[in-house]
């Protein structure tokens, strides 16, 4: 399926999607079997006989002639999707390169199925130099989706930089009092665009609060700047970090790149944007990025992307995955562990513990669902807290704490990942009247108080913590009975 596209391409980084150009079975047949199920894999043949093979299999594999254009125009080839050929010695290999660039291929790999027709193929480069080579002992290794995969990202990146580049001043925007894992992932942007702070601002519209995270800015030097909303207008381009633009509320005049690894948000017109919400960070994202179009990664910004890593999956004990590990595997030799040991842990301060006392008081616990209303904290960072933290408790398996900062209704949901999804939670009972999202284990939603209060009919404290513990045990009792 091709990319959306308004003006200019929008990229989302799911299932990489391939097409292979073969003459023979057994090529199809390997291919298959290394790519699936990671990969959307389709295959065009010229022969009807050798389709046929395929008529029970759910490979969509179709017949056409492999030196035209109009066959990969038909298929839907764009710049973004790896093409691999079948090289038997036998066909017209320069017309088919020919036909797929012209229909605007741009990843293509040879497959040789000797040593000679790799040599051969290699010496194509000078004519042909989007093009590698790849044998079928390669192929056979697991090291194919891999490649494919580094091939895509690095697409992405230098488009994105190449669009960015003539931009004489950037903002890259974080969400609100921004984490560990906001705050490395801009300036690890900032090295990808080949930028400066003078000329790559690393920007919020609510300042850093968390005392943890405010020991990240000072061991690191770090500079994040808080902007006021009649300042975004005077940016040639404007990238979202640990955010999407629904955040925003309309605030943002346009949004060029968006960076994320929440659940996607639509209704926007992102430039540019990867979304991977399968990843435990946006860092880890950003770490691909660099490592796909080689750039050196300073002490600083590994030092930060590898603390964002570990903080934001509570060092892979929530929502991570192998890329996850692979990204903090590659930043760990290059980072300084000494600050990190410095940055890491979240200190219990006077304040903190006033908060774990009166949730604690006015709190409510029913079918393990540990519940609490903490009024007006003079920040919104007390409310997560105060959920990570009684999630610890033995009889504990979700916690929803809630507060109003701002004249803005905050909860923060967590669980231990057995039941039902607390993003959808959130989702389900707040976005029509705020912001809401999150993971399996971790959520958040913000509503504008007068929202909540005709939504809910409630403004009590202790009515307004009855009312979120008898949604939270509604939305569990539904996934038991499904």
């Amino acid at each position: 399926m091709a990319p959306k596209r308004w003006g200019r391409w929008v990229y989302n980084c799911r299932i990489v999607r391939c097409l292979a150009v073969c003459h023979t079975e057994p090529v199809v047949r390997l291919l298959e079997a290394v790519l699936s199920p990671s990969a959307e894999l389709a295959v065009l043949v010229e022969s009807r006989a050798l389709a046929r093979k395929f008529e029970s299999s759910e490979l969509p594999v179709s017949v056409d002639e492999a030196d035209r254009v109009d066959s990969y125009v038909k298929i839907g080839v764009h710049p973004m999707m790896p093409v691999l050929i079948e090289d038997n010695g036998r066909t017209g290999l320069r017309k088919i390169l020919a036909a797929v660039r012209s229909a605007g291929g741009a990843l293509i790999y040879v497959l040789g199925t000797s040593v000679a027709d790799v040599l051969k193929a290699e010496s194509l480069r000078a004519d042909y130099p989007e093009v590698t080579t790849i044998t079928l002992a390669e192929l056979a290794g697991s090291s194919l989706l891999t490649e494919l995969g580094r091939s895509v990202t690095r697409q992405r990146v230098q488009q994105y930089q190449r669009y960015m580049d003539d931009a004489d001043r950037v903002l890259i925007l974080t969400h609100n009092d921004p984490d560990p894992d906001a705050m490395a992932s801009g300036l690890a942007l900032r090295t990808v665009l080949r930028r400066t702070r003078q000329t790559a601002v690393i920007g919020c519209l609510a300042p850093v609060t968390r005392p943890e995270n405010l020991r990240m800015v000072k061991l690191l030097d770090l500079k994040i700047e808080t902007i006021a909303p009649d300042q975004l207008k005077h940016f040639d381009k404007i990238a979202l970090v640990d955010v999407q633009p629904h955040y925003f509320q309309g605030l943002l005049p346009h949004v060029d790149l968006v960076i994320d690894h929440h659940p996607e948000q639509s209704g926007h017109n992102a430039v540019f944007q990867d979304i991977r919400p399968g990843y435990g960070s946006t860092a880890t994202i950003l770490t691909e990025h660099l490592r796909a179009v080689d750039m050196d990664i300073s002490e600083r910004t590994a030092t930060a992307m590898l603390y964002a890593i570990k903080s934001d999956t509570l060092f892979f004990n929530r929502h991570a995955n192998r890329a996850d590990i692979e990204a903090f595997s590659y930043l760990y030799p290059l980072a300084d562990a000494s600050a990190i040991r410095k940055m890491e842990g979240a200190e219990i301060t006077a304040e903190r513990l006033d908060y774990l006392i009166k949730a604690w008081q006015h709190g409510r616990m029913m079918d393990h669902v540990f519940c609490s209303f903490l009024g007006e904290p003079p920040r919104e960072d007390f409310i997560p807290y105060v959920a990570d933290f009684y999630l610890q408790l033995e009889e504990v398996q979700w916690t929803v704490i809630s507060g109003v900062v701002n004249d803005q209704f905050v909860v923060s949901v967590r669980n231990l990942g057995y039941t039902k999804n607390a993003g959808d939670f959130v989702r389900r009972w707040f976005n029509d009247t705020g912001s809401a999202g999150g993971h399996r284990t971790m959520a958040k939603a913000v509503v504008p108080l007068e929202a909540f209060q005709a939504k809910f009919g409630t403004c009590e404290g202790s009515r307004i913590n009855q009312r979120m513990l008898e949604l939270v045990l509604e939305f569990l009792h539904e996934a038991k009975e499904k």
